[in-house]
């Protein structure tokens, strides 16, 4: 018996160390609405009135500290860039994620020369395209999309038409019965499916149609019914995917990232096949869910060790959600907001300030769970991990294999801190819709 408890108490020691040394300890005090609704503003250093104004709003002083900060990341993400991979095209790590990052900020600012930015990138993308890749992350669907969007935006009604055309000539490798292709976010076909949509989003809802929608859609749906019969867990978990001969459960390789695409509205997947197939599965997923309230990285770990978007609670938040929106249970909004708790405890990166694996990707969660809730505590957490990405640089992260990317560097954290201008339209780039 004592050996056993020693046993455990180990195990729950090593744990602990593994998670301090994945994330820093959240220095913030947690939200308290009492505090808020003094808002006395007689201490100039009250941490509540600095970024939170008495009326639930974020302060001017902190969007113009955040403001004066993007500026500064901005220029010194353009010098950093000097040195990039120029053969880089991806959304992931290349020139389509900046030209992603100036859109967004012509659609906070409407400022024209953020958009003609984001066209000079795109124009860098459209002569390096290889066709050996077909996501919207990773390959070239990503690189079409964006410049048919900011073609569109232009008003070039012919370069707009010629990118959508060519995205949709991905179909073939997409739907041929016989390709090696997976199916999650970042190298399969639910990150094709995110190009189609993220089009039709922004271009209006006929500009894929959507018989290529349904083709798509059909093809994941089943790749994922064909490996759950292999698996036998056609009853349990209707739908099954893997990749690297591993069953990923986040938002990038694993089915967190799938099932979120195929409950999306403009996926059209009929309401039967959400529930017989879609929900069952999600519902597998979260019973594999650890005390803390994370997630495994993969069906078979029992590692409580990554909170990241891309493997953990940050990326199946976005999926709980979705399926409370669609589904109207409140099981699935009680499980996100319990993500929530794990982010605001863990979030806070040794990896980085990035949106895959880093601290402005895991306050796409906040920003998500304010949008649904219109609680403000959600807000509140937004800010401070904006304060924390405001002092990025300061707090000893890893340095990231490609420092200015989108997904793993300098312009995710800007993308990030560009939403507090708006926060209830926050959107994860190349994600949520």
């Amino acid at each position: 018996m004592g050996d056993n408890m020693s046993k455990r108490l180990k195990l729950i020691s090593a744990t602990e160390a593994e998670m301090e040394e994945r994330s820093f300890p959240n220095p913030y005090p947690d939200w308290d609405p009492g505090v808020v609704s003094s808002g006395s503003g007689e201490d100039p250093e009250d941490d509540y009135n600095e970024t939170f104004g008495a009326d639930g709003k974020v302060s001017a002083s902190f969007q113009k500290k955040v403001q004066n900060k993007i500026k500064d990341l901005l220029q010194q993400m353009e010098e950093g860039l000097k040195t990039a991979d120029p053969h880089d095209f991806s959304t992931y790590t290349g020139w389509t994620g900046i030209a992603l990052l100036y859109l967004q900020l012509y659609s906070v600012s409407q400022e024209a020369s953020q958009l003609h930015r984001a066209l000079d990138y795109v124009k860098r993308t459209m002569r390096i395209l290889n066709g050996r890749k077909v996501t919207f992350l990773c390959g070239d669907a990503g690189p079409l999309a964006v410049g048919a969007v900011v073609y569109h935006k232009l008003n070039n009604t012919t370069d707009s038409n010629d990118c959508v055309a060519r995205l949709l000539q991905l179909q073939r490798s997409v739907l041929s019965a016989d390709s090696e292709m997976p199916d999650e976010l970042l190298y399969g076909r639910a990150g094709y499916l995110y190009a189609l949509l993220y089009v039709n989003k922004e271009m209006g809802p006929d500009t894929v149609d959507e018989g290529t929608i349904t083709k798509v859609v059909t093809a994941i749906l089943e790749s994922g019914k064909n490996m759950s019969a292999e698996q036998k867990k056609t009853e349990r978990c209707p739908l099954l995917y893997e990749w690297h001969k591993k069953q990923y459960i986040g938002a990038a390789h694993g089915l967190a990232g799938i099932f979120y695409m195929l409950m999306q509205p403009g996926s059209k997947v009929h309401v039967d096949v959400l529930s017989e197939l879609v929900r069952p599965s999600i519902d597998y997923v979260r019973h594999k869910r650890f005390r803390s309230g994370n997630f495994p990285s993969s069906l078979s770990n029992e590692s409580d060790r990554l909170v990241h978007w891309c493997h953990g609670a940050p990326g199946v938040i976005h999926v709980l959600i979705m399926a409370h929106k669609v589904f109207k249970e409140e099981k699935y909004l009680k499980e996100a907001v319990d993500c929530g708790e794990v982010i605001w405890q863990r979030g806070l990166l040794r990896k980085g300030y990035g949106l895959c694996h880093g601290t402005a990707g895991n306050a796409y969660a906040f920003l998500s769970l304010y949008k649904l809730t219109q609680d403000k505590k959600y807000l509140y957490r937004v800010c401070k991990f904006a304060e924390w990405c405001l002092a990025c640089g300061t707090h000893g992260c890893r340095i990231p294999d490609r420092p200015y990317s989108l997904f793993e560097g300098m312009a995710g954290a800007i993308y990030f801190l560009s939403e507090i201008e708006k926060p209830e339209a926050a959107c994860f780039p190349a994600f949520e819709l």
